[in-house]
């Protein structure tokens, strides 16, 4: 997640290599704004399909962020 000066980072997602494949750690802040982590072992193939999706979404994000100009 990108920081911005004088703003804490609000989520985290940490990702280590296991036996079974990969876990993935989420931790957001609930309702009272405590931490909560949420954690998954993904195998290999779920792990590059979790990995795909991130990326498809941040691409989509990010043209409607920047959107083309009119030619």
């Amino acid at each position: 997640m990108a920081e911005q000066p004088g703003r804490e980072a609000s989520w985290s997602l940490q990702a280590s290599a296991v036996r079974e494949g990969v876990r993935l750690e989420l931790t957001l802040p609930d309702l009272s704004g405590e931490s909560l982590t949420a954690a998954v072992i993904l195998d290999r193939a779920e792990a590059r399909a979790f990995a795909r999706a991130l990326l498809a979404a941040a691409g989509d994000a990010a043209e409607r962020t920047f959107p083309h100009p009119d030619v």
